[in-house]
């Protein structure tokens, strides 16, 4: 069975080409043309993936995000004009997968759904990781340093998971970039800093420890000091 795609775009025959381009790659593909209905069209869970514009008619495209993810977590690729970083930091915040700014290469799109699709499948429902003390359980998406709960967000939550499957190894940034944001932040690595920031936040200042660590000139790793 074809993985399905809902395309919101208010620009129809932008929203026509990708439609056709998707065809040709084997999607089906529904279209919507302004937020509003592009959101009961999401609501109704028959999509694997998104394309979501931003300037949208009706509902903006950041505030038919935030809808969709108060119930689900399917792939969400933000499609816009904009290209600053406050831009992308906003979309990204609000619960987007990706972000690609137009005009693109359609073999870029491409590559990015796929890569969505891929970086979006189901963790394993046995998969407890742990480290000096933290415990992350990615089936209840729940973790705890020394049994106390760690409150993250579903961003902060994949950096972790990912470091800590990676623990002992140095993760550069843009490593990191590429399998928890699932895309090239056009070279500004600046997302990987503020999130990490974000997580010594919540783990190292709170509980008092050296949990993530940087290694200067490359990134960033995890260290198992029991």
């Amino acid at each position: 069975m074809s993985q399905t795609i809902l395309i919101i775009e208010d620009e129809e025959k932008f929203a026509r080409f990708v439609e056709l381009e998707l065809g040709y790659e084997g999607y089906t593909v529904t279209k919507a043309f302004d937020g509003r209905t592009g959101l009961e069209l999401a609501e109704t869970g028959r999509f694997d993936l998104i394309l979501l514009d931003v300037m949208l008619p009706k509902l903006n495209g950041t505030e038919v995000l935030r809808r969709i993810r108060r119930t689900s977590a399917v792939p969400i690729i933000m499609l816009t004009a904009r290209d600053s970083v406050m831009d992308k930091v906003s979309g990204l915040d609000s619960g987007a997968n990706d972000y690609i700014t137009k005009p693109f290469a359609i073999e870029e799109l491409l590559a990015r759904i796929r890569n969505a699709l891929r970086n979006t499948a189901p963790l394993s429902s046995t998969e407890v990781l742990s480290a000096s003390g933290l415990e992350l359980d990615a089936d209840r998406r729940t973790v705890t340093m020394r049994g106390k709960p760690v409150d993250l967000t579903k961003r902060e939550f994949d950096l972790l998971h990912f470091l800590l499957k990676n623990k002992g190894i140095v993760l550069s940034r843009e490593s990191l970039l590429e399998n928890v944001w699932g895309f090239d932040f056009a070279g500004d690595t600046n997302a990987v800093d503020v999130y990490i920031r974000f997580l010594r936040g919540k783990i190292d200042e709170v509980f008092n420890v050296k949990f993530i660590h940087t290694v200067r000139g490359v990134g960033y790793v995890i260290k198992d000091d029991q």
